[in-house]
Parts: C-alpha cells; structure tokens; sequence
C-alpha cells in the first residue's frame, strides 16, 4: 500500500525526518518497501490557469494558451493536446525544467512559427502514470 506522508500527517502528529519515520514504522512492524519523493519528480513544475485558449493559425492538433503561472504577465504555450481548454488548472514546466521520465529539458521555442515558453503536462511526462489520455488536469 502507497501511503502519502500529508495523508499521514492529517491523521497523526509527524514531527520526524522522513528516514525517522520509516524507521519507526519498521519497529513497529510495517514494512517500508521504498521512499518515493514526488517533489525530485517536479522541479520546475508549477500548477498554472489556463486564461486562453486559440487554435494555432499554422497548424490543425496545435492550440495557443495564455497561462498564468504566478509570473508578473502570463505565459504563452503552444499545446497539442486535444483536452486543453481555458478555465482549468494544469502542470505547466516551465522553462529550465527537467522532465526525468521523458529525459526532456525544457526550452523556450517555437512551434510552427509560434513562440511556446514551456510545457502543459500529463501525468505519463511527469512521471506519474504508465499511460495518459492528454494533459492533467
């Protein structure tokens, strides 16, 4: 069983370091198999707003979002995901931002003419599903 350490933290008073904890609770009988820090996963990663959403003027699969990631003006990405749409909140990595499960880097581009400055992401880019329907949302 996978069990998250704010869960656990909303049912019992956790003062320790992670490597504590899990040594307690082998002490006590249950096996900690491994530690998975989700956070190593999502450097870089930053939820975001959709504000915008425009189909792409050279190219069909591909819109053009204004997101709005805690920066002073919101930022403009090129998306091709068909499940993108304004109003909702997503994983945006912005650039500079490793994506170990898919070994990508993050860089400020452009697709088809169009300026993109990161990446709206599903859960499979971010290491967090074997397979995805689009972007998280």
């Amino acid at each position: 069983m996978r069990v998250s350490l704010s869960w656990l933290k909303q049912l019992v008073q956790v003062d320790e370091s992670v490597e504590a904890l899990e040594n307690r609770l082998s002490m006590a009988g249950f096996e900690v198999e491994e530690i998975d820090d989700l956070s190593a996963k999502a450097q870089g990663v930053v939820v975001g707003h959709v504000l915008e959403r425009e189909q792409h003027s050279n190219a069909d699969k591909l819109s053009v979002c204004k997101v709005d990631i805690g920066a002073t003006e919101p930022v403009q990405i090129v998306c091709g995901a068909a499940n993108v749409r304004a109003g909702i909140h997503v994983p945006v990595a912005t650039v500079g931002a490793v994506l170990p499960a898919v070994g990508l880097t993050i860089k400020a581009g452009e697709l088809r003419g169009v300026a993109s400055n990161g990446m709206i992401c599903s859960l499979t880019e971010l290491g967090l599903a074997n397979a995805s329907d689009g972007i998280a949302i």
